[in-house]
């Protein structure tokens, strides 16, 4: 089993997309699935990096496969299997960069929003609330501290940019322009639901989810899906419970450690990136997998 991939090269597919982090590919006879590998890439600041974290696309996938099962009961998946034995057989001979790292998925009418939910007041949420207490057609409350928990979870989309470019926040009355208004209500209402149960969960087991992004397509008869990765270390923000402290930024469990470590150095967050010394890949792999074991136990 490879230990670090970076690039898939499968010659007899179809390579449709390869993402910051995912490689997307269509199967020959198959035009109603997907094939989805989680390499080990890593990015920050919208730039990949050029050295992968070991074994961080299975962790990203052990982990979606695990919330797809928790969270099946608010909204059908794309998920057809990850066991790379049930699929199409054109795929066997790739089994050595398959295995535990990827999906075969349906193919879906992906939305054009980025569906986020916010807990907890962070990130670039704290910034521009800094700017003005009114924030993404949220009026917040005078006086909130960095990483305060909002009274209810906030649903605050976003569009999706091309790769390079960032995504950029929206109102909800803009989601409603771009994809409808009864589609808008229909997604914001799962996305809280799906974050809702999730955070509780999570809190079980000594985590807080502060915010996640999902993505929803449209399947053949239009019903909304939950697709790519779900409630991962790349899509969320997850804090130690235990460390916990208002008015601060807290610990996490994802890639926070490595954007400080960029923050902290002369480079402009432009590629090419800057070489990462073994001790940051070694500790940002233990934060991942540190996710993995606590969320599954």
């Amino acid at each position: 089993m490879a230990d670090a991939v970076i690039t898939t090269d499968f010659s007899n597919l179809n390579l449709l997309h390869r993402g910051k982090v995912r490689d997307m590919y269509e199967i020959p006879g198959h035009g109603d699935k997907l094939l989805m590998v989680a390499t080990d890439r890593i990015s920050a600041y919208d730039v990949v990096m050029d050295d992968p974290i070991p074994g961080k696309g299975r962790v990203l996938t052990q982990l979606s496969l695990f919330w797809f099962d928790l969270l099946g009961d608010i909204v059908d998946n794309h998920l057809i299997s990850a066991e790379v034995d049930e699929y199409p057989e054109i795929c066997h001979q790739y089994r050595d960069q398959l295995e535990g790292r990827s999906m075969l998925v349906r193919r879906t009418k992906v939305l054009p929003i980025e569906c986020i939910v916010r807990g907890y007041l962070s990130g670039s949420f704290w910034k521009a609330y800094q700017k003005d207490t009114t924030v993404c057609g949220f009026k917040l409350p005078e006086g909130m501290r960095e990483s305060d928990k909002f009274e209810t979870p906030l649903f605050t989309p976003s569009t999706k940019a091309e790769q390079g470019l960032h995504d950029e926040n929206i109102s909800t009355r803009q989601m409603e322009e771009i994809i409808g208004p009864e589609l808008a209500q229909k997604v914001a209402d799962i996305s809280i639901r799906l974050y809702e149960k999730a955070a509780d969960y999570a809190r079980t087991k000594g985590i807080i989810i502060a915010d996640t992004k999902f993505e929803m397509g449209q399947d053949e008869n239009g019903s909304l899906i939950l697709i790519d990765e779900v409630l991962t270390p790349d899509s969320s923000r997850f804090w130690p419970a235990d460390q916990y402290e208002p008015g601060r930024s807290q610990p996490s469990f994802d890639k926070q450690f490595l954007r400080d470590y960029l923050s902290s150095l002369d480079w402009n967050k432009q590629p090419p990136p800057p070489p990462l010394p073994q001790e940051i890949l070694d500790k940002t792999r233990a934060r991942y997998e540190e996710a993995l074991a606590r969320i599954t136990g």
